[in-house]
């Protein structure tokens, strides 16, 4: 029997509103269920914020880092909460699960798929922006900070206490805390100190069920997994412990700059392979860049950015030894306090106040698409030629090329979840942006094409089977599930980019503390089958 296509539109349309009903029912139930589960003096009702709400949109925006995920979604949460306390959080926890509300958790909003801010199916952000406090102990120079502290934050605090001290994680001074670290996070220090979570001893994290664990309740398996494989997919992490490390009252930053006209290609392949080999107070930064010398002329040009636990004429013996063909003088050296470097590898001018540090938001929004690979072999001229073209037919687009060795070649792969250690010579983050004048978000699929057609270029080079991935530069390229579904199979072959074969302990980790697995995304680990 055939039913016509007006009959076919009303029963879609009666099934859409039977859908809306249930959804804005469950949805009240939600609401009223929040304050029944927070037992702070901070009433949650003041963190709750809907699309009733007029700041709702523009809370929504300031922490939705990259335009392009944001602008694609093609669905908004249906309710933020903009957490005041940690019973804020467990709540939101308590009652998503109870009412069919997927979760998303924001600290910093720099996820680079917007994972933390978009989904495909009705979904909560939980906001942890205002979980910003950082408790120093000097006397065991440790500090418990919140997830929505930033890496700025963090740098300031630690300074107000000490000038000797530091702590190794992002160049970005806005990144927040909680998903930073959660994914390795590391920053100019880590040839030095390892990552961010190498100096984690202990963390604050809310289950599937509400309840607040440590270090010691969640288990070492649980505690293992997060460091390095993703918190959002165990839970909500609170706050980190973390242990301070010591830096000199002085240190030395430089950039040089060359380009390929004034061989920055030798300069590039040396440093392959002297970088990794440095002393492990000598961090060098490659950052090579498309620029155009006036109408065709395009070239490379590749700045040589350095950063040394030690005064100048230290670090002017060592180059003159191990990296000569630079030609660093004493006029490209700058000597300053730690957190002033912190400054200058975040790109603010010479002389700015720390207090900038303390600006939570970043401000200049773009789209953005990104890749990341590690090497483990030197990129021959050749390949370093497809590179420089590649850079020159896109033109919108920034590399960084960050090298091992050091401390990260001591620590081994299966001693967190963070599994890219010895035997890789750098790693490298490929990064396209574009803004409204470009295109905006009707330019998506062809700067999209022009970052898969670069990483596809670099490939006989980079690491393979697998072809390994930086977790905190998330790529759904490289293997996603839908939003509400994680496939155990899709999950390995993301899984084995980022983890390599730590996957499996991550996996069994999941199954531990969320077997239900409330906590997914596009990109989380499910829990081990049975």
């Amino acid at each position: 029997m055939k039913i016509s296509s007006s009959i076919c539109s009303l029963i879609s349309i009666f099934i859409l509103l039977l859908i809306s009903s249930a959804t804005s029912s469950d949805f009240d139930d939600f609401i009223r269920c929040l304050p029944q589960q927070s037992n702070s003096s901070l009433p949650i009702t003041d963190a709750i914020l809907t699309p009733n709400n007029s700041t709702f949109q523009s809370i929504y925006q300031l922490r939705a880092n990259n335009l392009r995920p944001f602008l694609s979604a093609t669905s908004r949460p249906v309710a933020i909460i903009t957490a005041l306390h940690p019973s804020h959080a467990q709540a939101a926890v308590i009652c998503a699960k109870r009412h069919d509300f997927q979760l998303r958790i924001r600290s910093g909003g720099h996820d680079f798929e917007g994972l933390s801010y978009t989904s495909d199916v009705p979904f909560v952000i939980l906001d942890m922006f205002n979980l910003n406090s950082i408790d120093i102990d000097m006397s065991t120079e440790t500090a418990w900070v919140q997830a929505g502290a930033t890496t700025g934050e963090l740098y300031y605090r630690i300074a107000e206490k000490s000038n000797v001290h530091g702590f190794p994680s992002g160049v970005c001074t806005t990144l927040g805390i909680g998903g930073h670290f959660s994914g390795g996070g590391y920053g100019f220090l880590m040839r030095k100190y390892g990552i961010s979570i190498d100096n984690v001893i202990d963390a604050q994290l809310i289950d599937a069920n509400g309840r607040i664990l440590n270090r010691k309740s969640m288990g070492e398996d649980v505690f293992w997994a997060i460091r390095g494989g993703g918190t959002t997919s165990f839970g909500i992490i609170l706050s980190w412990r973390i242990k301070l490390v010591r830096v000199p009252p002085r240190v030395t930053v430089f950039t040089v700059q060359r380009t390929l006209e004034q061989g920055a290609t030798e300069l590039v392949y040396r440093w392959q392979q002297v970088a990794p080999k440095l002393p492990k107070d000598l961090f060098i930064r490659l950052q090579p860049e498309p620029i155009n010398n006036g109408g065709n002329n395009k070239t490379v040009r590749v700045s040589f950015i350095g950063h040394f636990l030690g005064q100048a004429d230290g670090l002017l013996r060592l180059m003159n030894v191990s990296f000569p063909e630079l030609g660093l003088t004493r006029n490209d050296c700058l000597e300053m306090s730690w957190v002033e470097s912190t400054l200058y590898w975040a790109n603010f001018p010479n002389g700015t106040s720390i207090d900038v540090l303390l600006d939570r938001v970043q401000e200049d929004r773009v789209f953005t698409k990104s890749k990341s690979d590690y090497y483990k072999a030197l990129i021959p001229k050749q390949g370093l030629e497809t590179l420089w073209q590649g850079l020159m037919d896109i033109e919108d687009i920034y590399v960084q090329m960050n090298p091992y060795g050091g401390r990260m070649e001591e620590i081994s792969d299966s001693e967190t979840a963070f599994a890219h250690r010895a035997g890789n010579l750098f790693m490298v983050l490929y990064g396209i942006q574009w803004s409204e004048s470009d295109g905006g978000i009707n330019a998506t699929e062809r700067y999209v094409e022009m970052s898969r057609r670069l990483y596809d270029a670099m490939a006989p080079y980079a690491s393979s089977n697998p072809r390994e991935a930086f977790l905190n530069y998330r790529d759904l390229d490289i293997g996603s599930n839908e939003s509400d579904e994680t496939d155990f199979e899709d999950a390995q072959e993301y899984g084995a980019k980022y983890f390599r074969n730590n996957f499996i302990r991550l996996a069994n980790a999941k199954a531990t503390i969320d077997p239900e697995n409330f906590f997914k995304n596009e990109q989380s680990i499910p829990p081990l089958p049975h």
